[in-house]
């Protein structure tokens, strides 16, 4: 079955192509090419000021947390949750330039009979331990409260999401006007960060729906039916030969798929903001490398060609999933990150700061492309033995 296939029947899209569709007619804000939608100061009421705001969600990765949970009683994963949803929307605002003065709101719905109260501390807590963390690199989050809702007439288990906003210098900004000639540099998603207490498979936010369903034994349909919605074809639910608790090696370490698969998406602020405050003006175009993967800036460009041809070897964790799944590595790069969740497009030149910036944090950075002219905009791949093209 091909896997677009799978991922229609199990309710879910890869390419968002019905919501891109309900917003196309929207208004999109002052810069239509930038990452994030950017408004006028209308807090402020001055000119040389902007309004940037944001919501996202940890999405499906609620249920695998819920699964990790009940299977081994720890309360730890709720944390990387927690995370997974605020850095989904930090690390896109960070795309145009924004790294500072954030003003946060959570929004959890909750089945109560499933959900304890200890699973809500834990979430509310981490929000402020990230706060606390991001705060030692200059990067301060406003936390604003939010709302806690039990509703589990709507809610199979939990959901969990945030809201942001910032007002800026619109000078500051970063819009994306990639050009032909300029580097892709990309920053990994996985190995051990300075500030982080393990290692990060890399897997980040997207791409759950598949990752658990195709990875994990059908055992866990039958122990915990709550964790899946009950139209999904019974023949698509937890398909695969792995367990939770069952461990690869990685790195000369043993890790358990649980934790592999619920490694918290990482944040890539402090490098960022340390890189703004001397280049800012050299980059021309930041992607946060979520929905869609590596083929997520097809969005952000016009009459290019974006040549990936020196990617980062593919991390355990996605060849986990390729191997579970029967993906191919075509789907595999339209859906995951493969390796970098962040890429930066600038002049030759320039490439070194950024790969040094990276460097100074534990993560591993490298130049994994460059950008053509090209009649129509597209993105080819070239990896596994093969080149995958996608075009716009």
């Amino acid at each position: 079955m091909a896997q677009q296939a799978r991922y229609d029947r199990r309710g879910v899209s890869a390419t968002k192509d019905e919501v891109h569709a309900a917003i196309k007619g929207l208004d999109k804000g002052l810069y239509p090419n930038a990452f994030c939608k950017i408004l006028p100061d209308i807090v402020g009421g001055h000119p040389d000021w902007c309004n940037i705001m944001h919501a996202d969600t940890a999405g499906t990765k609620t249920s695998l947390a819920y699964l990790y949970w009940r299977e081994t009683g720890s309360l730890s994963v709720w944390e990387g949750i927690a995370q997974d949803a605020l850095v989904m929307n930090l690390d896109d605002m960070a795309c145009v330039g924004c790294t500072d003065h954030i003003v946060v709101s959570s929004t959890i719905g909750r089945n109560k009979h499933l959900i304890s109260g200890e699973v809500l501390t834990a979430l509310i807590q981490a929000g402020q331990k990230l706060s606390e963390q991001l705060a030692q690199y200059g990067i301060h989050l406003h936390l604003a409260g939010g709302e806690t809702a039990d509703v589990g007439d709507v809610v199979r288990t939990i959901d969990v999401g945030y809201t942001t906003f910032a007002r800026m210098r619109r000078e500051q900004l970063i819009l994306n006007d990639i050009q032909v000639g300029d580097v892709i540099v990309g920053l990994a998603s996985f190995g051990q960060a300075s500030y982080e207490p393990s290692y990060n498979s890399g897997i980040g936010s997207n791409g759950l729906t598949s990752a658990r369903h195709d990875v994990l034994h059908h055992d866990y349909a039958i122990r915990f039916s709550e964790s899946f919605d009950s139209a999904t074809p019974r023949e698509l639910v937890y398909m695969g030969s792995r367990h939770l608790t069952d461990t690869l090696e990685v790195e000369g370490k043993s890790i358990t798929v649980g934790e592999l698969l619920l490694s918290p998406t990482r944040t890539y602020l402090p490098v960022l903001k340390k890189l703004f405050t001397t280049h800012r003006k050299a980059i021309h175009g930041i992607i946060h490398c979520t929905g869609g993967g590596q083929t997520k800036v097809l969005k952000f460009v016009r009459g290019k060609r974006i040549v990936k041809d020196n990617l980062f070897p593919t991390p355990v964790v996605f060849q986990l999933i390729q191997q579970e799944s029967g993906a191919s590595w075509r789907e595999m790069y339209q859906v995951f990150n493969m390796g970098h969740r962040m890429e930066l497009y600038l002049p030759a030149a320039e490439a070194a700061a950024v790969i040094e910036a990276a460097q100074a944090f534990d993560i591993e950075a490298r130049i994994v492309g460059h950008v053509e002219a090209a009649p129509h905009s597209e993105v080819i791949i070239e990896d596994k033995g093969g080149t995958h093209s996608y075009i716009a």
